[in-house]
This record gives C-alpha cells, structure tokens and sequence, in this order.
C-alpha cells in the first residue's frame, strides 16, 4: 500500500460564497474548475445551503470539499477548500472576509451620515453584515475578497490590513469613473481644505 505524499503548497481556497436567506447568490467567486459551468455551481450552492442554513456548526464535509460558514442576520457566508486543505486557515479567511465587511459597512455608514456617535441599536447592527448594506457596497466586497485570495491563493487575513488596502484603493478612482456624490464630496472636501490654510 503507497502512502499518499502531498507536496508542499500554498494554503488555498475553491470558492467563496455568499448566499441570503433563501440560498440565492448573492456574491460567488470559483477559483477552479470543480464546477465549471453556472448550472453546477448553482446546485452546489443549493446543496450547501440546504445542508448548513439550519446548523449551529462551523464546518462541514460536503462532496468532498471543506466548507466553513457563518451566518449574520440575513446572509450565509462561505469559505470552500480541498478536504486537504487546513480548516483553520479556511476559517482565518472566512472571519477576515466577515471582519473587514463590518468595518467597511460600518465606517461606510459612518462617514455618509457624518455620524460621530452609533446608537445603541447602530453599534449592535455594524457588528453584522446585512444583506442592504452588502448590496449598496458591492465594490467595497469586490476589493476585499481580492485583497484577501488571489487566484485561489490566500494572501491575507488580518481584516485591519484588507480595509486600509481596500481603503486605498477606493481612493485611487479615476475622475470619470466616479459618481456625482463622490465628485462633490472630494470637492468639498478639496474647498474646506482651501479656507483652512
């Protein structure tokens, strides 16, 4: 009997999924050919759904991947490795992605209101994502999972560092690329800057 050798590699991920309540896809990103067409990948997420929306657990084998998942007021969150893979790393990959959703939400919906103080009700809400305010920042959930895998390969999962990378980035927005509300507030900011000096 040979015994299975594995090669050294880079931690890595198949997929990262996020479902709302109905198992519909709201964001999926495959990073292999473990289901090639949407038609597959659509069955799959019916099928994860199905077997983890009413589970308190974390971890789960499901035709033979990993999947590690949470769950926040109206969304399912998924991480999906080899059943090789290391399940810590999959999780570290999955609170990052969560963790760096609330700060951004969270500073996102800060800054728009120009709020400096969260109510009670706010400061329990930001500790969540929400499937609205997902939705509304969209951009923001693309740059963080690229910030966090790259072609399946996992970069990074210290969720302060994804949303100063994200941060950043967001800041490098050509001028035709950006909306009414950004040029105006750039201006404005650009014009309090002019008096203040």
């Amino acid at each position: 009997m040979e015994a299975l050798i594995l090669e050294p590699s880079l931690y890595t991920v198949k997929a990262i999924l996020i479902l709302d309540n109905d198992g519909d896809r709201l964001f999926a990103k495959y990073y292999d050919d473990t289901y090639p067409s949407v038609k597959e990948q659509k069955a799959f997420e019916k099928n994860i759904f199905n077997k983890t929306h009413r589970t308190d657990s974390e971890i789960a084998l499901l035709e033979g991947l990993t999947v590690v998942y949470k769950s926040s007021i109206d969304l399912y969150f998924y991480v999906i490795g080899s059943s090789y893979e290391n399940e810590l790393m999959l999780m570290a990959v999955l609170n990052c992605l969560f963790d760096s959703l609330s700060q951004m939400l969270r500073l996102g919906s800060t800054q728009a209101g120009g709020l400096h103080e969260l109510s009670s009700r706010q400061a329990w809400a930001t500790k969540n994502v929400e499937k609205r305010a997902l939705l509304e920042n969209m951009e923001g959930l693309f740059l963080a999972v690229d910030e966090i895998v790259d072609g399946g390969v996992i970069l990074e999962s210290d969720p302060q560092q994804v949303v100063h990378r994200v941060a950043l980035r967001g800041e490098d927005v050509p001028l035709t690329e950006q909306t009414v509300s950004q040029v105006l507030q750039s201006a404005k900011e650009q014009i309090k800057w002019s008096l203040l000096r």
